[in-house]
C-alpha cells in the first residue's frame, strides 16, 4: 500500500511513467509489485475467510460489486476532482472486483484445482498476441467484453453511449489467474510457521528463476523483448532496465514472475517485522481498504496545494481525467523526483492516524459493514 502511494502521486507531479531517466524509471518499477501483491493475497484473504466463516461465496459476490461501484463513483471523482463521469476508467479496484465476482464461482472446488487454473491462466495467457488482437477490433457487445476481459486499452475505449466511455487499464485475464493462485496459497498460509516460511522461499525462488530464464532467453512470456542496446531516446539507461521493462498491461508472465517471485520470497521477513516499521506497516496492513479510499483524495490534494505554491495558482491540469485521460503535461509542470517523494511521504504520515483509528475499532466490533471497508 505506501510503495502504490508512489505512483499515485507520480500521475499528479507530471513525472512520465518509467523514464527517460534511471530515477523515473524505479520510481515507476518499484510500485509494480503492488498490483500482483494485491491481486495475490485478495485470494490469499478470501481462502482464510472462508475457512472463518461460511458464505464465502455470497461475501465474495458482494463484496466485489462494492467495489466495482466505489470505482465508478467515490475514486473516479477522487482521481478527478471533477463530475464528468461520462470518461470512466476500469482501473485496480474495479478488477480486483470483478475477479472477486468470479473467484467466488470457484470457491466450491477444491483449493489445489483452482490454484492449477490460476497457473494455466497466468502461463497461459500470452500465448494470444493482445497487439495483434486489439488491432482487429471493431465496435459491438462482443468486442467490449474482449477489451473487459481480456485486450484492455490496447484496442481504446470502450463507448458507453454518445458521450460516454469506458477505458480498461486492468483487463480480467491474467488477473482472476493471479487472484486464483493466491487462492490455493491460502493453504500454504494455514501450515505451521517453519514450513510455511520453507515453501515461501521455495515458491518464490522457483518463480524469480523462471524469470531470469524466460526474460533472459526472450524464449516466450512477455510481448516486449528486451536488448542489450539501450532504448531509443535514452542513452543514459542501463541495459539491466531493458531487461526488467516487462509489460503490465494487461500483465504477461514475465511480469508477474518478476514481481511475485520477490513477493513469496520476503513473505517470511515481513511476518517476523517486529519494532517500530512493523508496528506502523502493520496499522496500513489491517486496513488496507480504507488506506487506498482515502490515498487518492488526500494525494489529489496535496498536489493542488503544490500546485499553487509554486505557480501562485492552482494548475487547471490537475482537475483533467486522472489518471488516463488526462491531457498532455503543461510545460514546466513536472515535479523535481525530490519533490514527489517529499509529498509521498507527507500522505503516508497523514494517513497513519485515521488508519489507525479505524483498525482499532474494526478490532473491537464486529458489525459485518465493517469488512468491506
Amino acid at each position: 500500500m505506501v510503495l502504490m502511494a508512489i505512483d499515485h502521486v507520480r500521475v499528479y507531479s507530471g513525472v512520465p511513467a518509467g523514464g527517460p531517466t534511471p530515477g523515473v524509471f524505479l520510481t515507476r518499477w518499484i510500485t509494480h509489485f503492488c498490483a500482483p501483491a494485491f491481486f495475490f493475497l485478495a485470494g490469499t484473504s478470501a481462502f482464510l475467510h472462508g475457512r472463518r466463516r461460511p458464505g464465502l461465496a455470497r461475501f465474495l459476490v458482494m463484496r466485489g460489486l462494492w467495489l466495482v461501484l466505489l470505482e465508478l463513483t467515490v475514486l473516479r471523482w477522487a482521481w478527478t476532482f471533477n463530475l464528468d463521469f461520462g470518461q470512466q476508467m476500469a482501473g485496480v479496484i474495479w478488477a480486483l472486483g470483478w475477479c472477486m465476482v468470479l473467484l467466488a464461482g470457484l470457491v466450491r472446488l477444491p483449493a489445489g484445482l483452482v490454484g492449477v487454473l490460476g497457473l494455466v491462466i497466468v502461463a497461459g495467457h500470452d500465448a494470444l498476441d493482445v497487439r495483434a488482437i486489439a488491432g482487429g477490433l471493431d465496435g459491438g457487445l462482443a468486442v467490449a467484453l474482449w477489451k473487459i476481459a481480456y485486450v484492455g486499452f490496447w484496442a481504446g475505449p470502450i463507448p458507453l453511449g454518445e458521450s460516454s466511455l469506458l477505458i480498461v487499464l486492468y483487463s480480467l485475464v491474467p488477473w482472476i489467474g493471479v487472484m486464483a493462485c493466491g487462492f490455493a496459497f491460502g493453504r500454504v498460509m494455514t501450515l505451521e510457521p517453519e514450513r510455511r516460511h520453507r515453501l515461501c522461499l521455495a515458491l518464490g525462488a522457483a518463480a524469480t528463476l523462471a524469470f531470469l530464464v524466460l526474460r533472459g532467453t526472450n524464449l516466450y512470456g512477455d510481448p516486449s523483448p528486451w536488448s542489450s542496446k539501450p532504448p531509443p531516446g535514452s542513452p543514459g539507461m542501463p541495459v539491466l532496465f531493458s531487461f526488467l521493462n516487462t509489460s503490465k498491461y494487461p500483465a504477461s508472465l514475465a511480469f508477474l514472475l518478476m514481481t511475485l517471485g520477490p513477493l513469496l520470497l520476503l513473505l517470511p521477513t515481513f511476518e517476523r517485522l517486529r519494532g517500530p516499521a512493523g508496528r506502523v506497516l502493520g496499522v496500513f496492513g489491517r486496513v488496507p481498504f480504507l488506506f487506498y479510499v482515502l490515498h487518492i483524495p488526500l494525494i489529489h490534494a496535496l498536489a493542488l496545494c503544490v500546485s499553487w505554491l509554486r505557480e501562485g495558482a492552482v494548475n487547471p491540469w490537475l482537475f483533467a481525467n486522472h489518471p488516463m485521460m488526462a491531457p498532455p503535461v503543461p510545460a514546466g509542470f513536472a515535479w523535481p523526483l525530490g519533490l514527489l517523494y517529499l509529498v509521498w511521504a507527507a500522505a503516508v504520515v497523514l494517513l497513519w492516524r485515521p488508519c489507525r483509528r479505524f483498525a482499532e475499532l474494526k478490532a473491537r466490533r464486529r458489525e459485518p459493514w465493517l469488512s468491506y471497508l
